[in-house]
């Protein structure tokens, strides 16, 4: 998508700290962080939302997972804890129209979210 933020950081048009990369996804330091670990993680094909993603791409979300998880063991936030978020739609607060999913960690977090 040519005006996608996450579009232009998965092509290297924009600059983005990049944690982990490979064919399927893409994670990277969020500029805004909410906790002292946010990054996101996306899948480099463009879907809007949760709500978006066909049949045949949910593989995606369990290799994100996997990663995150794996991100948060090289962060050493895994056995303290962490949290991943996927925001879908306007409403729940997604802001960039590209499925991403949140991973935060480094402080302990409340409930309910917000």
């Amino acid at each position: 998508m040519d005006t996608c933020i996450f579009c232009k950081i998965i092509n290297k048009e924009i600059p983005a700290r990049i944690v982990y990369e490979d064919e399927h996804i893409l994670a990277f330091e969020d500029i805004k962080p909410q906790a002292p670990i946010h990054i996101l993680l996306i899948p480099k094909d463009h879907f809007a939302s949760l709500n978006a993603l066909p049949e045949d791409k949910q593989h995606l979300v369990g290799h994100i997972f996997t990663k995150a998880r794996d991100i948060a063991s090289e962060k050493g936030i895994k056995d303290r804890g962490y949290r991943i978020v996927l925001n879908t739609e306007k409403d729940s607060g997604q802001e960039v129209f590209h499925i991403h999913f949140h991973l935060f960690g480094g402080r302990p977090m409340t409930w309910p979210p917000g």
